[in-house]
C-alpha cells in the first residue's frame, strides 16, 4: 500500500531484490507517461568520491513530458521542480527494497497557483500508480 512516508514523500516496501526494483519501477514509471531522464547512482557516487560505502541507492528523475509542458507553460520557472525524483534503495532486511516518490503536492504547493495545484494532483495520481504497480508486481 502506498504511504505517506513524509511530508514530501510516497513510499512503498516490496519483497525485491535491488535490481529488479529499479527495473520494475522503470517500467511502471513508463506505463504512467513517465521518462527517466537523470540517473544517480548515490552508492557508487559515495563510494568514488568519499571512499564510503552505502547501501545500493539510485535517485531516477521522471519527467511526463505532457504534464511538463503544462506545468512549464503556466509557470516558467517550474522547472526548478522538475523532474519528479524517484528513489529506490535496498532494504533493511535482505531481498527488500524501498521504492519512493517526491510528492508533487508537497513540491509544487510552493508555486501558491491553484492551477498548478490541479496538475500537481494529477501528477501524484500517476506516481501513485505507478508505486502500486511495482508493489503489485512484487506480491
Amino acid at each position: 500500500m502506498v504511504q505517506q512516508t513524509t511530508r514530501y514523500g510516497l513510499a512503498v516496501t516490496v519483497p525485491l531484490d535491488y535490481p529488479v526494483a529499479v527495473e520494475r519501477t522503470r517500467e511502471a514509471l513508463g506505463r504512467e507517461g513517465f521518462g527517466v531522464l537523470t540517473e544517480i547512482d548515490v552508492s557508487a557516487t559515495l563510494k568514488k568520491k568519499l571512499d564510503v560505502d552505502f547501501r545500493p541507492y539510485i535517485i531516477l528523475g521522471a519527467c511526463n513530458p505532457a504534464l511538463a509542458h503544462r506545468a512549464l507553460s503556466a509557470e516558467r520557472d517550474i522547472g526548478l521542480l522538475l523532474p519528479c525524483n524517484v528513489i529506490v534503495y535496498a532494504g533493511d532486511t535482505a531481498g527488500t527494497s524501498t521504492v519512493a516518490a517526491m510528492d508533487p503536492v508537497a513540491a509544487l504547493q510552493l508555486t501558491g497557483r491553484s492551477d498548478i495545484a490541479e496538475l500537481s494532483l494529477e501528477v501524484r495520481a500517476r506516481l501513485e500508480r505507478a508505486l502500486a504497480d511495482v508493489e503489485r508486481g512484487a506480491a
